[in-house]
């Protein structure tokens, strides 16, 4: 606290103690009896911080401003000035200078909880995890004063994690209902990758202390990094009521609502963030992704290069641009992100997603060299962010082939639930599968939703907790399932996709293109449910996924030596699947759709058991929502030039053709 406001005597003493009462009750009476304070003692410091918190609370951060700045001007060291003063910008939408506010609080007094918190919805505005995290964290540490979990704070904001998740567990043994303690673990867990845990950690926290808003915020993340929008909608809708105005709360619940398809409002949500708050390049970013995928290209260019005036070097703002595929940059575009790639103080993530950036923008220039010495230095800065294995990739193939042999699904045929409405379209990304999707979703019995985790997560549950990949008992675990629990996971998959069915159509298609890793646990749980493989020339389709950057998932694609030992894995799963379960699985193989898309169509559609509907022929007239890397190439008729266009790059792709082996050579059949 500032010399000139030492503490008060008497009456003034009273009345500044009532205001600040006052303050959480009725911002406004707050506000007139600061006000009353100020005339007898025109200046007083906590007056005026007291009248600035009033005016703040009361909607009016303008104001707030107006009174705090100059108040923490003449007080530099008192941190309470400078925190309200950065409370005051982050309403106004001035995140920027509200960091650098609350960073000056936090300088001054390390332990301002109320300030590391603010700073952390601050930096989640922009766009920062990391340095969100850190606020967070040390939010955490300032309200702790138990040495015992001092410490474990002080390891989790120095990124301790080990050394963390040691202490609290200790500490939990002897105070099993430390709320706190239990929030700091669950901490530890997302950042360890135990989402579940820190699921089930913080939903105890929650029964112990429904009241506990930060936790809440947690839950709810959580809940949406593991693909439970829905859940998270639920948690989100809790906060909001609590405080409607919150932005993080707002974005949080747009991010949500796109991932079940109601992208109409979670766009009028970001819009609506944006109008309060215009100087966010992440919110940007967030809402062109939105823009995008309802077809809007035009504003989804503008909201892209919104953020990325006010972030030059917002690298994933760049990336998004060019990954509307049909989009080409200028020369001003290329000097830019020339420039921000060679400033001082990129981060890995920037320089990653502007090199994929340039790379499209060298490729389209046909300066072919170029275009992959950019692909190839992105991608390896996001290998090596990843702990994807080729082996464990061939292992698991090895492991579905000797499990799913014509014995074993003999003995298990006619289990499962017999809904034959999904209709999965697997395969690699980039092979054609969205285009396999919008033919399907513009006939009057079919529904396209989109790449849903559905499968994969039943998948991991079946594999228990494994310390590592490679340790999960799936897909051995199918054999020990009995006909009912595999009806159940049919109806719970089901179920789990319902809430993406939006038409009342019989039948819905999943693209998740992974599932081909899963074909055997689809036709256990799900034996009328349709399978195609869309597949791609091996070249084309494994170059045109290492030239792509991909939002999450898809580790496998960032190596040409991985993504073509992948590629070999999955044509020899899928081999295995036609010789155990002949014609189960209907294959498109993209330059026979691309030669003859009436006959190709005609078949797809036999196969699905569906009347043959002229407006699958013109599937680029469907206006539905698309999210994927194809999502403007579909809007347009099937178009041939793609095909042999990995070509360009043919004497930069020996590692490729190394790792791809005989499939190269027997395309479009199977080795052997």
């Amino acid at each position: 606290m500032p010399g000139a406001a030492a503490e008060p005597q008497g009456t003034l003493a009273t009345a500044l103690s009532h205001a600040a009462r006052l303050l959480t009750q009725s911002p406004a009476l707050a506000e007139a009896q600061s006000r009353e304070i100020l005339k007898a003692a025109p200046g007083h410091p906590q007056a005026l911080l007291l009248l600035a918190a009033a005016l703040r609370r009361q909607g009016a951060p303008a104001a707030a401003r107006d009174v705090a700045q100059p108040l923490a001007a003449r007080h530099p060291q008192w941190a309470e000035a400078h925190a309200e003063l950065g409370l005051a910008l982050a309403a106004l939408g001035d995140t920027r200078a509200a960091v650098t506010a609350l960073e000056r609080a936090i300088d001054i007094e390390p332990r301002h909880g109320q300030a590391w918190r603010a700073l952390g919805d601050a930096w989640t505005l922009l766009g920062d995890t990391a340095q969100a995290d850190a606020a967070y964290a040390n939010h955490i540490r300032a309200g702790v004063r138990e040495p015992a979990l001092m410490e474990a704070a002080n390891a989790l904001c120095e990124n301790r994690l080990p050394e963390a998740e040691h202490l609290l567990r200790g500490f939990l043994k002897r105070q099993p209902t430390e709320v706190a303690a239990i929030r700091m673990l669950a901490e530890t867990g997302a950042r360890l990758g135990r989402l579940a845990d820190a699921e089930a950690l913080l939903a105890r926290c929650l029964e112990l202390a429904p009241g506990f808003t930060a936790a809440r915020h947690n839950y709810a993340a959580i809940l949406y990094r593991q693909s439970k929008p829905l859940e998270a909608l639920a948690q989100v809708e809790r906060l909001l009521a609590a405080e409607p105005g919150n932005p993080g709360y707002r974005n949080l619940k747009a991010a949500a609502l796109s991932r079940i398809g109601e992208y109409d409002q979670a766009i009028a949500i970001y819009e609506a963030v944006l109008a309060e708050f215009p100087r966010q390049p992440k919110g940007w970013m967030s809402l062109g992704h939105a823009l995008k995928t309802v077809g809007r290209q035009a504003d989804a260019v503008a909201a892209y290069r919104r953020g990325v005036e006010l972030q030059p070097s917002l690298g994933e703002a760049w990336w998004s641009l060019a990954n509307l595929k049909t989009f080409r940059f200028s020369q001003e575009d290329l000097a830019a992100m020339e420039g921000a790639l060679a400033g001082a103080g990129l981060s890995d993530d920037d320089r990653l997603h502007l090199h994929f950036a340039l790379g499209k923008a060298r490729e389209d220039a046909r300066e072919w060299e170029a275009a992959f010495g950019h692909y190839t230095a992105g991608n390896a800065l996001r290998r090596r962010t990843l702990g994807y294995r080729a082996q464990d990739t061939t292992d698991q193939v090895d492991r579905a082939v000797a499990l799913f042999t014509p014995r074993f699904l003999a003995a298990r045929a006619g289990q499962g639930c017999p809904a034959p409405d999904p209709i999965f379209v697997v395969g690699l990304p980039r092979a054609g599968s969205t285009l396999v999707e919008q033919i399907l979703a513009s006939h009057s019995q079919v529904e396209g939703t989109q790449e849903l985790p559905d499968i994969i997560t039943l998948a991991r549950r079946l594999g228990g907790k494994p310390a590592a990949e490679r340790d999960t008992a799936y897909p051995e675990a199918l054999a020990e399932l009995s006909p009912g629990e595999l009806k159940a996971l049919g109806e719970e998959y089901l179920e789990r996709a319902r809430v993406h069915r939006k038409l009342g159509r019989p039948f819905f298609i999943d693209k998740m293109p992974n599932n081909w890793a899963h074909v055997g646990l689809i036709h256990l749980i799900l034996p009328n449910a349709r399978i195609i493989d869309a597949r791609r020339h091996p070249l084309g389709c494994c170059f045109s996924g290492f030239k792509q950057h991909f939002a999450r998932g898809q580790g496998f694609t960032y190596s040409l030596d991985d993504v073509g030992r992948y590629y070999a894995d999955y044509v020899r799963l899928m081999a295995h699947v036609d010789a155990v379960l002949p014609g189960r699985v209907h294959r498109v193989i993209y330059e026979q759709m691309v030669a003859d898309p009436e006959a190709e169509v005609r078949r797809l559609l036999d196969y699905c058991r569906l009347p043959f509907e002229a407006g699958c022929l013109r599937f680029y007239e469907n206006d539905r929502a698309v999210r994927t890397a194809s999502s403007e190439q579909v809007r347009r008729p099937i178009y041939a030039d793609a095909t042999e266009h990995w070509r360009n790059f043919e004497p930069w792709l020996e590692p490729l053709k190394a790792a791809l082996g005989p499939v190269l050579e027997t395309y479009p059949k199977a080795p052997g």
